[in-house]
């Protein structure tokens, strides 16, 4: 494991270029053992976990989706400590306020009998908030993360109090049990960079995973980054450079899933609304991100077929007669995939 202490993340080059290979060849190993230390603790998920770290080197914020006892809860507190981030967790119930999430303002009296007002921050004053059963929660609170999310600070009584950097949202929702839950708005949907869906392990996974996790030593995370050196990879993935075909194989893809701009007409016939702007967007970053994830200084097409179905697959919504004929959403994704790349 590579230390923490002592490690030049600053380059000293004249040339932008240089700077930019020398900082990928010093946050590489970092990122590496993002990627182990966190598989010593969580089984499985590998391209799934690699989504989600993909999401917070683009800045972005990310729903995991997927049943009770998949580890959602874990994989997230694993990943704030991997990456040394100051996290909180909250659990979304029907009776949470906006201020149990942002805070509010108490009425306080000094030594001398004088009162005024001060302002108590609540747990989303963090670097990685973690909304548990984030679809429990009323509108109304629902509203007050999503000023969070994109905004990057909150309001109070007219005034601002901005979110610690970097801040990321790492919200969790169960597919199965839909009683008693708010549905999320597309609006507050379309905030999350991806939703990674969480499956059930294989066989050999899960029979690991009981061995390690029933003994008398579990393993537990030890940092391997800060939160500067994760600012620092943030702003490197938006200056690594991107191939115009790639640029235009997204194009493609986002354009071909609106029915609105597609020429296919199964599209046109079985697609509600299609993804907007800010979906190209995330795809112009997460490609980005996951190559330097995996060592590389710039992205391909692979990093596309890899990403697309997480960015896209909250942002596509079907029709009332394709969701009769039970047309999945994902496939729909694989062929609008073969069409673009």
């Amino acid at each position: 494991m590579t230390s923490l202490e002592n490690t030049p993340i600053d380059a000293k080059h004249n040339d932008p270029l240089s700077d930019d290979t020398h900082l990928a060849d010093t946050l590489g190993p970092h990122l590496a053992n993002v990627l182990t230390e966190t598989s010593r603790v969580i089984y499985g998920q590998q391209e799934e976990i690699k989504q989600i770290i993909a999401s917070v080197l683009s800045g972005g914020h990310a729903l995991l989706v997927g049943a009770p006892g998949l580890g959602k809860t874990k994989l997230v507190s694993t990943l704030a400590t991997v990456m040394g981030l100051s996290a909180k967790r909250v659990q979304f119930t029907p009776d949470l306020m906006p201020a149990d999430i942002t805070g509010s303002e108490i009425l306080d009296e000094d030594a001398e009998g004088k009162r005024s007002f001060r302002f108590v921050p609540g747990p989303v004053f963090c670097q990685l908030l973690m909304a548990d059963e984030i679809n429990r929660a009323s509108p109304r609170t629902q509203s007050a993360l999503l000023q969070a999310m994109q905004e990057k600070y909150i309001s109070i009584a007219g005034k601002d109090y901005p979110l610690p950097a970097p801040f990321h949202v790492l919200a969790t929702q169960n597919p199965i049990e839909q009683e008693g839950t708010y549905p999320l708005p597309e609006a507050q949907l379309d905030r999350f960079m991806v939703q990674v869906n969480l499956s059930y392990p294989d066989l050999n996974t899960e029979k690991a995973m009981l061995l390690a996790t029933t003994g008398a030593n579990e393993a537990k995370a030890q940092p391997v980054m800060t939160s500067e050196m994760l600012i620092q990879a943030q702003s490197l993935v938006r200056r690594l450079p991107i191939g115009e075909n790639l640029v235009d194989s997204i194009l493609r893809l986002v354009r071909n899933a609106r029915p609105e701009t597609s020429e296919d007409p199964f599209i046109q016939q079985n697609i509600a609304w299609g993804p907007g702007s800010r979906a190209a967007q995330a795809l112009m970053l997460l490609v980005r991100a996951r190559a330097l994830l995996n060592g590389r200084l710039a992205p391909n097409q692979e990093d596309l077929i890899a990403l697309a179905p997480a960015v896209l697959r909250h942002r596509i919504a079907l029709t009332f007669a394709a969701r009769a004929e039970n047309i999945q959403l994902d496939d729909i994704i694989q062929n609008l995939l073969q069409k673009a790349v």
